[in-house]
C-alpha cells in the first residue's frame, strides 16, 4: 500500500463546466427495468465536483454494460447496484443496441473514458484519487503513468488486496487507511460482480464522496493489457479486440452479453417499446 501527502495542483483554465446545481438528478433509460443515464460527460463531471465539493460521502457510479445488466436481472443485490447508482453508464455497443430495441438513444461513456476525464478535470479542484485494486504493482504503475500524463493528479493512495478475502480485522484496517488518506474519489479495479460487491460492503464505511468500479481500466492505463485503438473503440469494436487478446477470458462472458442483448432487443420488439414515448 502506499499514500502521498496533498500536492498542489494548477489551474486547467476558465474552460471547465462549472458545478451543477446541489441534489440534480438525471434521467434515466429503463432496458428491462434497468437504468442507463441519459446525460453527458459535462453532466456527470459536474455532478462530481458538486458532490465533492461539499464532501458529501456515500456516492458511487456504475459502469454498466450488457453482462453487468444480465447479472442485474438475475442477482438482487447487483440489481439493486445498477437502480441505486448516481449514475449508470453505458459500458459497451451492445447496451446501446438494447437500448434502441426499448425506444432509447444511448451514449456510451466507459470506465477507463471517465477515469481520464476525471482525471483531467479534477487537477485544478485538487481531486484527490485513490486506486484500490489490480494485481501487484499494477496500481502503482498505473498512477505513475497517469502523473506524466496528468502533472497535477493527486494519487493520494493505492493498494492491492490480496486474492483472498480479508478478515474482519484485516478489512477494517484498510477501510481507516484509505480514510485516513481523504480521498474524493477511490477507483476499484477488482473485476465486474466483485468490485460491485466491495462498493457496497464499504459505501457507509469509506468517507469517500465518490467510488467507480472500473475493471479492466487499471490495466489499460498501467499497460499491463492493450486498450483497443482508438479507431476500434470509436467504431464500438472494442470487444472484438478484447476477445482476441483475451478469449479465454471473454468467450464466457461475451456469452452472457449475447444473451442479454438478444433478450433485450426481442422484449423490446415485441412488447413495441421502441415506438413508445419512453417515461425517464
Amino acid at each position: 500500500m502506499k499514500t502521498d501527502s496533498l500536492a498542489s495542483a494548477t489551474e486547467l483554465g476558465k474552460n471547465s463546466p462549472a458545478p451543477s446545481p446541489s441534489g440534480a438528478a438525471p434521467s434515466s433509460a429503463l432496458i428491462g427495468g434497468l437504468p442507463i443515464t441519459q446525460c453527458s460527460r459535462d453532466d456527470v463531471l459536474r455532478r462530481m465536483d458538486d458532490v465533492i465539493s461539499r464532501r458529501d460521502v456515500g456516492h458511487y457510479i456504475s459502469i454498466t454494460n450488457t453482462e453487468s445488466m444480465y447479472h442485474g436481472l438475475r442477482d438482487a443485490q447487483h440489481g439493486a447496484h445498477i437502480r441505486d447508482a448516481d449514475f449508470s453508464l453505458c459500458d459497451g455497443v451492445g447496451v446501446i443496441a438494447a437500448g434502441l430495441a426499448w425506444g432509447h438513444r444511448i451514449q456510451r461513456y466507459n470506465g477507463p473514458v471517465l477515469q481520464l476525464d476525471a482525471t483531467q478535470y479534477g487537477q485544478s479542484r485538487r481531486w484527490r484519487h485513490f486506486y484500490y485494486g489490480g494485481k501487484e504493482g499494477v496500481a502503482d504503475e498505473m498512477a505513475r503513468r497517469l502523473k506524466v500524463q496528468f502533472p497535477d493528479l493527486i494519487v493520494c493512495g493505492t493498494y492491492c488486496p490480496p486474492f483472498r478475502d480479508l478478515s474482519p480485522e484485516e478489512d477494517e484496517q484498510v477501510v481507516r487507511m484509505i480514510n485516513d488518506t481523504q480521498p474524493d474519489i477511490v477507483w476499484v479495479g477488482l473485476g465486474l460482480l466483485k468490485q460491485e460487491r466491495w462498493i457496497q460492503q464499504h459505501l457507509h464505511r469509506v468517507s469517500a464522496p465518490w467510488m467507480v468500479g472500473v475493471g479492466a481500466a487499471f490495466d489499460y492505463h498501467a499497460g499491463t493489457v492493450p486498450w483497443a485503438p482508438p479507431l476500434l473503440r470509436r467504431l464500438g469494436l472494442e470487444w472484438v479486440f478484447r476477445l482476441i487478446i483475451q478469449p479465454k477470458l471473454r468467450a464466457r462472458r461475451y456469452w452472457w452479453s449475447l444473451v442479454f442483448v438478444l433478450e433485450s432487443v426481442w422484449r423490446g420488439l415485441t412488447g413495441l417499446h421502441f415506438a413508445r414515448k419512453r417515461p425517464t
